[in-house]
């Protein structure tokens, strides 16, 4: 038998070289999907599911450009830094604000999850279905100057109805609405590819901002972002609860200066969201008036259905069964749909382009 110059057979190194090969191939074919969001980013490694989730937030020390934290850790320091320190959500209404802060902060949480890898990971990455082709690109490149081989991009109403369950492949009429942290993203999806959709900047953000106008208005009392946030998180409401909620709120009284302690109920709440809830009423209205009867009939029949961590805003689903007549549910893991179908998306890599933004164009490659 003819051996090789370490004294191992040709076919013992054929064996072990395959064994690496599928051990590299293992590792080469590592597929990530992001959820790269306005509030939080959520992290999906295939055959694994979502191994991180922490909110899009860093901080930097200004004199030295050093990155310090990233995820949770940079969002306690939100509003509590000195001068040389800044944390900033470095996404904006969905899109990106900061491509500098982005792609370092996408290239942190890469790096916490997948360790060291001499193999970059394939990404699919979730964007708005009203991306432009500026904001598109920018997305494209943050991910592969962040360490991935190729980046592949799947809009947020597809991937979110994925998640909730929903058999997008069929000819029926399906109608999400995402809420983020930064848009709001509602479509009618159909065979795949998206029929009628619109995307707004109101969502989350927007309600936290309501907050704080209204306090600001009715009580004389300024609050900052995280208790605006936690009093959305707690009382917040968009239609009447069973019962009235109150919650003790602290913030700075605008008169003296000083701390104030005052108590804020649940139909405030309602108050002060009206604007913000109304806009994303009238943006449904707008996509089902241009949605096919046919397709309007499936809808009535199927539901709408609401993802996203802005539809668990107590009563959202109510609010919008009440103003359109279609009965409307919150899909279970809300906050997850977009990462859990981004992931699913995964199945499919193979088969798309580069900065493929739609599923329909898998459908149409295979035809």
């Amino acid at each position: 038998m003819r051996t090789g110059p370490l004294g191992m057979s040709a076919c013992g190194r054929g064996t072990a070289t395959a064994a690496v090969d599928g051990q590299n191939m293992s590792l080469f074919n590592r597929d990530v999907g992001l959820d790269l969001g306005t509030a939080s980013i959520l992290v999906f490694i295939k055959s694994k599911g979502i191994v991180l989730r922490e909110p899009s937030v860093v901080a930097l020390d200004k004199n030295t450009g050093k990155l310090l934290k990233v995820g949770t850790d940079a969002q306690k320091m939100l509003g509590r830094t000195p001068g040389h320190i800044v944390a900033m959500r470095p996404l904006r209404e969905g899109v990106i604000s900061d491509y500098d802060m982005t792609e370092r902060m996408i290239k942190e949480f890469l790096k916490k999850v997948m360790g060291f890898s001499i193999f970059r990971p394939r990404i699919v990455i979730c964007v708005p279905s009203g991306i432009t082709e500026v904001e598109e690109r920018a997305v494209i490149d943050a991910g592969l100057q962040a360490g991935a081989r190729r980046v592949y991009l799947i809009e947020e109403p597809v991937a979110a109805a994925i998640g909730a369950g929903i058999d997008i492949t069929k000819p029926c009429g399906n109608m999400v609405v995402d809420i983020g942290g930064g848009t709001t993203d509602i479509a009618v999806i159909s065979l795949s590819g998206i029929v009628e959709s619109t995307s707004i900047k109101i969502a989350g953000d927007q309600f936290d901002e309501a907050i704080v106008k209204y306090i600001r208005r009715k009580h004389n009392v300024l609050i900052g972002e995280r208790s605006a946030e936690d009093l959305k998180m707690s009382i917040g409401c968009v239609y009447p609860r069973p019962d009235e909620v109150e919650v003790e709120v602290k913030g700075r009284c605008l008169m003296t200066g000083l701390p104030r302690v005052f108590s804020v109920s649940s139909s405030e709440m309602i108050e002060a969201f009206e604007e913000v809830s109304t806009r994303i009423v009238e943006g449904i209205h707008s996509v089902l008036e241009r949605t096919p009867p046919e397709l309007v009939a499936d809808i009535s029949t199927n539901g709408i259905v609401m993802t996203g961590g802005g539809s668990l805003v107590w009563g959202f689903d109510k609010l919008v069964e009440s103003k359109t007549g279609i009965a409307t549910h919150v899909a279970d893991e809300a906050v997850s749909c977009v990462a859990y179908g981004t992931g699913k998306s995964l199945e499919w890599v193979n088969d798309m382009q580069d900065g493929t933004i739609n599923l329909s164009r898998r459908k149409q490659m295979q035809s």
